[in-house]
């Protein structure tokens, strides 16, 4: 749902000026409670994932695409890289259905050729085209869903791409300009070939958006026999195009409204065999139980807050705080089964408060929101299986997910006062020793890293603080002591956050061995310490078996956290070799690790690398 009663405005410069500050914040909890348990059990098996994602519809893609480079840079980042962002992995697209259409002119009549009008230039849909080939050049995205909030106007009974309306030749939707179904069926897959083209083919392609919804901006009236109509048109254009792209049907306002457009398609073998993806919006009726779907999967492909003002919070009662999207998100995957969950505006510049990241000018702040989000995001990956997670603790809601590499995810909320500790058991989830790497979220803490522990015989035990979000990664390996800089869980005082600010540009460093590059870069910084990222580049023919990175210490530098690598540290000497997961690199790739420490953030260390 996009509301166009505000015109775009610049963030207020108070909430603009959160980005890059670290704001160290006394917080009074409550003692920890006595141990509760969660037991994971990966027999138990439930939905794939296929991911989560957002859009960039009404120019916000342009946004981006027209903000400074370092910002259009960091935009990106946030959206879908994998290891300093969200790593989103699905982006839904707008099908311009006004002026600025494939189609902007009525022919003669539905049987008439059409005169479609593409450039295919970085300007296209809106920025659109330009964001999905950033997405999957760049990040690896393979999933597009592209679509049309309405017909063209000269398709529709009110003749007029908004304000509602219906598509002539459907039910109870007679046009003295006759039968217009197969003329925008054509449509849409000439719009997914023009997309194809250029590199990007749509995996899914939709027809309608909340179609129970009149509104000023493109909309279409579309109830489920006049859905099933159509998609008896659509799915055999689609097939006989020779696109890989499946129809959807069909964004519904609210998921109890989504039932009774699948009962429709199933009716009709034609629309049935159309459909690859079932899809609803969570405005008017949240995802809380399956829904029966004839074996196709079923996305939340929109959701967000529509309020006059943009709210960055994590816990408050307000709908927009972060930890009410936590909430929602976990009860969408576990009581709902969705197979992916999108919200809607990623990144955008207007002033209310729809989106997860803010842009004013040059500047990105985050909301919670986003970390929330991204909690599940960066470390739940496409053809993950969630797996049994249950606790008899009313205060926690855990899910958990094995993906595709073999690590298991367990993200656990504590919407409880106090910090609890808790006891995870693990049994046939395909890890009985290795690492758990926590990311924590709440007030103080935006997804940031916490010192690992070890899983050893199936189980480990960690303190999630109160009013938290934390995602614990699972990698297989032997059976390793905690850190001794470091509690094994995540401490309930505040944690610098990893959101990412204006920051250097990565450097190259000297290698201290033929083909290992390194880059170094401050994430964020504070007053008496900072996070860092360093980036091991193989340019090398061959994949390494392991890496090693070396450097010293400046004065008053100390290293208080380390993650996905190894430290070592003799007197200012300091070495990092790889973790038991991320030692191999193939040729022109890379890997991270990343650390905390206090003292100053400047000069930046001179790094050696050597593979094994």
């Amino acid at each position: 749902m996009f509301r166009a009663a505000h015109p775009p405005r610049l963030l207020t410069a108070a909430v603009a000026g959160l980005v890059g500050i670290s704001v160290v914040i006394a917080v009074t909890q409550a003692p920890a409670r006595a141990a509760s348990s969660v037991a994971v059990n990966g027999g138990s098996t439930f939905q794939t994932i296929d991911g989560f994602g957002v859009s960039e519809a009404f120019s916000q893609a342009d946004a981006i695409r027209n903000a400074p480079a370092a910002t259009r840079t960091q935009a990106l980042d946030l959206l879908f890289n994998t290891t300093s962002g969200a790593g989103f992995s699905i982006l839904r697209s707008l099908i311009p259905s006004d002026a600025g259409s494939i189609e902007p002119n009525r022919p003669a009549s539905p049987t008439a050729t059409p005169t479609y009008v593409w450039s295919g230039t970085d300007a296209q849909d809106q920025g659109q085209l330009w964001l999905a080939k950033q997405a999957k050049n760049t990040y690896g995205v393979t999933t597009f869903y592209n679509d049309a909030w309405s017909a063209p106007g000269f398709m529709k009974t009110n003749n007029s791409e908004a304000n509602g309306g219906s598509l002539c030749g459907t039910p109870s939707a007679t046009c003295s300009s006759g039968d217009w179904r197969q003329a925008y069926a054509n449509y849409l897959v000439r719009h997914s070939r023009f997309w194809s083209d250029a590199g990007v083919a749509p995996t899914y392609v939709g027809f309608t958006n909340e179609p129970s919804l009149t509104a000023t901006y493109s909309s279409m009236l579309v109830n489920s026999s006049q859905a099933t109509s159509f998609l008896s048109v659509l799915g055999p254009a689609l097939s006989a195009s020779g696109l890989s792209t499946r129809a959807t049907c069909c964004d519904t306002l609210g998921f109890n409204l989504l039932p009774g457009y699948v009962s429709a398609v199933a009716g009709n073998a034609a629309a049935n065999s159309a459909v690859g993806l079932f899809t609803s919006h969570g405005y008017s009726n949240a995802p809380t139980s399956p829904i029966s779907s004839g074996g196709r999967h079923v996305w939340e492909t929109e959701w967000s807050v529509n309020g006059a003002t943009w709210t960055p919070t994590w816990d408050s009662t307000a709908e927009a705080s972060g930890i009410t999207w936590a909430q929602r998100i976990h009860t969408a995957m576990t009581g709902a089964n969705l197979n992916a969950f999108l919200y809607f505006w990623g990144v955008s510049n207007t002033s209310h408060d729809s989106s997860l990241i803010g842009l004013s000018g040059s500047t990105l702040t985050p909301s919670k929101r986003y970390y929330a989000l991204a909690n599940y995001s960066r470390y739940v990956r496409p053809g993950a299986v969630r797996i049994g997670a249950t606790t008899a603790d009313g205060n926690l809601k855990a899910s958990a997910y094995r993906n595709t590499d073999g690590t298991v995810v367990i993200v656990v909320l504590n919407t409880g006062n106090a910090a609890i500790e808790t006891n995870y058991s693990l049994t046939s989830a395909g890890v009985t020793n290795g690492t758990v790497a926590p990311y924590l979220t709440n007030t103080n803490a935006s997804m940031a890293a916490q010192a690992t522990t070890a899983l050893a015989g199936g189980s480990f035990t960690a303190t999630i603080p109160a009013r938290s979000l934390v995602t614990y990664r699972i990698t297989a390996g032997p059976a390793q002591s905690p850190s001794p800089s470091a509690s094994p869980s995540p401490s309930p005082s505040p944690s610098p956050s990893p959101s990412p600010s204006p920051s250097p540009s990565p450097s190259p460093s000297p290698s201290g061995g033929p083909g290992c590059g390194t880059a170094f870069r401050i994430v964020n910084s504070w007053n008496g310490g900072f996070q860092a990222e360093v980036t091991v580049s193989n340019t090398t023919a061959a994949t390494t078996n392991g890496w090693t990175v070396r450097w010293t210490l400046a004065g008053g530098q100390t290293i208080t956290q380390l993650w996905d690598g190894t430290l070592s540290v003799s007197g200012s000497n300091v070495t990092v070799t790889n973790a038991s997961y991320n030692g191999a690199i193939a040729s022109a790739a890379s890997k991270t690790f990343g650390f905390l420490a206090n003292g100053p953030s400047t000069p930046a260390p001179t790094l050696s690398c050597t593979f094994s």
